[in-house]
């Protein structure tokens, strides 16, 4: 089994798609859920468009945990690297 040494997280283009990621990091759980406002039909605004991050500490998944902490993202390259050290800080506080 592969040890990552930070939270993973998928591309814009994932999120551009309109797919939601769960994922986690030792008890540091999370669901990121894209808000896709289009262009077009087939073009994504992008600085229209956001992605809602919620997180949670423990072994359940969402609907059996509390939600600890909501924040909205852009969805944009800067966007994700903010939620990286938003679940970041949080991961920290638990390990204190």
């Amino acid at each position: 089994m592969e040890e990552y040494e930070q939270i993973f997280l998928p591309t814009l283009h994932y999120f551009e798609n309109n797919n939601r990621f769960s994922g986690s990091f030792g008890l540091l759980r999370f669901m990121l859920t894209p808000q896709v406002s289009m262009k077009s039909p087939k073009e994504v605004d992008l600085e229209a468009s956001t992605i809602l991050g919620q997180l949670w500490h423990g072994l359940y998944c969402m609907e059996k945990s509390e939600i600890e902490a909501e924040q909205t993202f852009p969805m944009s390259a800067q966007g994700l690297v903010d939620i990286r050290a938003w679940l970041e800080a949080h991961q920290k506080d638990t390990e204190r």
